[in-house]
């Protein structure tokens, strides 16, 4: 177009004069013609002195007209040229992917050929010239992403030509369906989203290095377990002897990440040890801890929570953290267990559920292999935040049978490092030395991505907040510990527990597939404290709230070994969540009298109610199992009862 201009300015001049001489021309014809008589017009015009005129106007016209046929001609050249240059610009453009493609194929195919072509000459060469063909692409975020998922990879490990065969493929840019986080919330939202479509692709992304996994085992039945490479093999017997792994599902479960754009059925990919460390809400995209950029249409944000430390203890020395952990992963599990057959005393801070747990298991080991174990907490028994204090107290007496040295209303001032122990100072004057120490002093929720994303902050629970739908902004959902809800009947809350993730994960996939469905579930949580004594337990159990407590003897089969054996799994909370309960009416038939709460020291087994302005708002089933629809039934009506003991009755704890 700017040529067809320049042209125009050169050949507009002439046609402008070209115009001009044709008036004049024709002006002084029309003045000769005036004086010429009419008769004669053909005659002049053929043979008189004027004749030259006409001849000039057409020739002027002739000029003219080939000026524009000529400038038509040349504008209709170039506008088809400009579009044929505009249509190669265009599949340029399109075809610069496969372009890339085969470039890197070309990159990466020589240098093997080069490789052996050395080897004919000089053995020494190979090995420097390969280590470059490995080495070479690293600083591309994909490549270093090669061990996602063991099992994929491993096949072209066999053959002697894998570099070779195993051309490295780019992550995926982009993915429908993006799970921060590669917990049980983000396990539960995977397998969510694939049951209601089931060709999604779905990109768990998590910084720890391993699969999907569940936690409780991590403080429960893994350290009961009598195989000697637990740690290595992560498979524990359940209380009902049967064996399973820690992991949901087998790397065989999953895809590879660099394959998940070319899944034919779509899969879920985990691509581990990355860390999403900034969120750009408006583009649907985030960057990874090596600035890789994954955009998404959907995202939740499952990333759990990080163990909390005394301050004490972040302030104090190196030796001090080093000789410190804080349990939360597999790697902790590991190394906790390795720590505890190498040292003669370990001092467990926290009297809450995880705290507990361990200072039963560590106790049992505590007898075999003469190891100290000690647990201290500033409440007055065990679980003392929890549990009304007569069963804490109870409790308490359980934890010190299991071989524990229990030191209560312990508050922590300082902790050294002296003559290669630890010493513990208390406030109130007491001094315990130690070996290594466990904080198992609660949770703080992962809301690193708040910032970068703009999303809300509970300011009282801690989290992200979210609507009934577990939606914190378009096309962001946040599940598990992360995610502060509202409680239709207990108001917003933020819950740490395994059943939540499980549930939360699942609807939260489900809303991202179109549910729309409102969060509803009082979830469960429940403790063992070894293979005798457990307990399940929902909605606010507070042990500052008023409570009722009914109990019955117990039996053989008031167990959580027993409970197991009944459900046929450890994780009970993944069998009782599918169960409703059809009636909340007491049953008629007759029940010995309850047990008064505090007449005797044996708690067997019972119901703890724990009441605010006279409804039932959480309950504890201590050795009582497989009745949590019930207990949910009875919070989800908020009714006020009149007598609780005929409540309690609804659990049949007085059945032998």
């Amino acid at each position: 177009m700017l040529k067809c201009r320049s042209v125009w300015r050169r050949l507009a001049p002439l046609a402008r004069a070209s115009s001009t001489v044709c008036r004049q021309n024709a002006r002084r014809t029309g003045l000769n013609n005036a004086r010429i008589p009419v008769r004669e017009p053909a005659a002049h015009m053929s043979t008189g002195p004027t004749g030259g005129g006409g001849r000039e106007n057409l020739l002027y016209f002739a000029m003219v007209g080939t000026t524009f046929i000529g400038a038509g001609i040349y504008v209709y050249r170039t506008l088809k040229e400009d579009k044929e240059r505009y249509q190669d610009r265009i599949n340029e453009i399109a075809s610069r992917p496969q372009k890339a493609a085969a470039k890197e194929a070309t990159l990466l195919h020589p240098e093997p050929q080069a490789v052996e072509a050395t080897e004919t000459k000089a053995a020494p060469e190979t090995e420097p010239q390969a280590e470059p063909a490995v080495g070479e692409p690293s600083p591309a975020t994909p490549d270093s992403e090669a061990p996602v998922a063991p099992s994929e990879t491993a096949e072209p490990a066999p053959g002697g030509a894998a570099e070779s065969v195993a051309v490295p493929h780019k992550l995926p840019s982009h993915t429908p369906y993006l799970l921060i986080g590669g917990g049980t919330a983000s396990f539960a939202a995977a397998r969510s989203i694939r049951a209601r479509d089931p060709g999604a692709r779905v990109l768990i992304v998590t910084d720890e290095p391993d699969l999907p996994y569940m936690r409780p085992p991590l403080s429960k039945e893994l350290w009961f377990s009598d195989d000697p490479s637990v740690t290595e093999t992560l498979r524990f017997k359940q209380w009902n002897g049967k064996e399973r792994s820690i992991y949901f599902q087998p790397a065989s479960f999953y895809i590879s990440a660099e394959e998940l754009d070319s899944a034919e059925n779509g899969g879920v990919a985990v691509l581990t040890g990355k860390k999403v460390v900034h969120m750009d809400v408006r583009g649907n995209k985030v960057k990874l801890d090596d600035d890789t950029e994954i955009s998404y249409d959907k995202c939740l944000i499952a990333t759990g929570g990080v163990p909390r430390n005394l301050q004490v203890i972040d302030r104090a020395a190196e030796d001090v953290k080093s000789r410190t952990t804080l349990f939360r992963k597999i790697e902790d599990f590991k190394s906790l267990d390795k720590v505890s057959r190498n040292i003669e005393s370990i001092t467990i801070i926290g009297g809450g559920f995880l705290g507990s747990e361990l200072a039963c298991a560590l106790g049992r080991r505590s007898n075999e292999s003469g190891l100290e174990v000690v647990q201290m907490y500033p409440e007055k028994g065990n679980m003392g935040k929890v549990l009304p204090e007569y069963l804490s107290n109870w409790t308490t007496e359980k934890v010190k049978r299991e071989g524990v040295k229990v030191i209560t209303e312990a508050l922590v001032k300082s902790v050294t490092f002296k003559d290669d122990k630890l010493e513990v100072q208390l406030k109130d004057g007491r001094k315990v030395r130690t070996d290594h120490i466990v904080a198992a002093v609660g949770l703080e929720p992962n809301i690193d991505l708040a910032k970068s994303a703009g999303l809300e902050v509970d300011p009282d629970f801690g989290g992200y907040r979210v609507n009934a739908e577990l939606q914190a902004r378009s096309n962001i959902w946040v599940a598990g510990d992360a995610a502060c809800f509202y409680d239709i009947r207990l108001g917003r809350r933020r819950v740490e527990h395994h059943d939540h993730a499980v549930v939360s994960g699942r609807l939260a996939g489900e809303n991202m597939t179109g549910a729309n469905k409102p969060y509803w579930h009082q979830s469960m949580f429940w403790s063992d404290l070894g293979p005798d004594v457990g307990y399940e337990a929902i909605g606010i159990v507070d042990s500052s709230l008023p409570t009722v407590g009914v109990f019955a003897k117990a039996t053989e089969k008031d167990t959580p070994k027993a409970a197991t054996e009944k459900s046929g799994t450890g994780i009970r909370s993944e069998s009782e969540t599918e169960e409703t309960a059809a009636s909340t009416e007491p049953s008629s038939s007759p029940a010995p009298a309850p047990t008064p709460e505090k007449q005797k020291d044996d708690y067997g087994k019972g119901v703890i109610f724990y009441l605010r302005d006279k409804v039932v708002v959480g309950i504890i089933l201590w050795n009582v199992f497989n009745r949590m629809p019930i207990a949910r039934k009875i919070i989800k009506d908020g009714e006020e009862h009149a007598d609780l003991n005929e409540v309690a009755k609804l659990f049949n704890i007085h059945e032998d």
